[in-house]
Order: structure tokens, then C-alpha cells, then sequence
């Protein structure tokens, strides 16, 4: 559960920053649009759940914080 909310937080703030873009964009604000997306917060909210996706299909421990070891 945890890991859901943390993505759908995640999802939230980079669904602000594409507003913000939209912003920048619909203002005719193209270079520092570009930067934004480039090397500013834009970016870094995608490699935010960028990490997230990637830890969570890398990681096998369970939600308990230990690996599956099925029966015992």
C-alpha cells in the first residue's frame, strides 16, 4: 500500500510540472520551456518515478521487507 501511494504521489507532481510546461508553453515562454524539461523540475519528477518503477521491478522483497521464500 505504501508503494502505491508513493507512486500516485509521484504521478501528482509530475502531472503539476506538465501543467506548469503547458503554461510556459501557452505563454510562448519556449526557452526556458526547454529548460524546465530539460534541466529543471519537469525532469526531475520523471527520473523520480523513473527510480520508483525501476526499484519496484527490481526489488524482490516483499512488503514485509524480505524476500518471498513461499512455504515453510
Amino acid at each position: 500500500m505504501k508503494y502505491a501511494r508513493q507512486t500516485q504521489d509521484a504521478l501528482e507532481r509530475l502531472d503539476q510540472s506538465l501543467r506548469r510546461l503547458h503554461t510556459m508553453v501557452k505563454r510562448g515562454e519556449n526557452k526556458e520551456a526547454l529548460n524546465y524539461m530539460e534541466e529543471g523540475e519537469l525532469k526531475e519528477r520523471y527520473d523520480e518515478l523513473q527510480t520508483m518503477i525501476k526499484l519496484s521491478s527490481t526489488n524482490a522483497l516483499g512488503a514485509s521487507g524480505v524476500s518471498n521464500i513461499g512455504n515453510l
